[in-house]
């Protein structure tokens, strides 16, 4: 996700980490994207909101900071308030990647994520094999193995950014 932000936005030095600090995998993860930052010679600056009413304050802090582009830990919390995060960031001149492509659709400029779709139909294979009688707990974890691209063009030209060619032909989905 650092490298495709960084391709979009090849001049930023200062990164904005938004999650939820009350969802586990969200705290867990702004603390690592300070060590995947850093070891990218770029400067990370988490910020925490737990409540709906959080963003505007949060996005001031990342005014402050100077923030040259945004990621949002998926979590329930962000996934709901997805529009008014991408308005945030525009409204910012903030290029942001997310983990899943509502967020593109909702205006956000850049998702890569697993695919949703390809999850839920490979797990129908589970299913299946539960309704089968096969044993739960005998069965494999699998990881997901299939991933989305997407980028918004209109965001990209609203924010004055070039999405170069190669980063084009990456997507899996463009927004007009």
């Amino acid at each position: 996700m650092l490298e495709l932000i960084k391709e979009a936005a090849p001049n930023v030095s200062r990164l904005a980490v938004l999650g939820n600090p009350d969802d586990g995998n969200a705290a867990r993860a702004l603390k690592d994207w300070q060590q995947i930052a850093m070891g990218a010679g770029i400067e990370a600056h988490p910020f925490e909101v737990n409540k709906p009413e959080g963003f505007e304050e949060a996005f001031a802090g990342i005014a402050r900071a100077r923030a040259g582009a945004l990621v949002v830990v998926p979590d329930a919390l962000m996934f709901s308030s997805r529009a008014r995060i991408a308005n945030l960031a525009a409204k910012n001149g903030l290029p942001a990647i997310y983990g899943q492509k509502e967020y593109v659709e909702a205006g956000g400029l850049i998702s890569y994520g697993v695919d949703s779709v390809d999850l839920f139909r490979r797990s129908a294979g589970f299913v299946d094999k539960i309704l089968k009688g096969a044993n739960p707990g005998e069965l494999p974890v699998e990881l997901p193995t299939k991933y989305e691209l997407a980028i918004n063009l209109a965001t990209a030209k609203a924010l004055g950014l070039t999405i170069s060619a190669s980063l084009r032909t990456k997507a899996d989905r463009l927004v007009e």
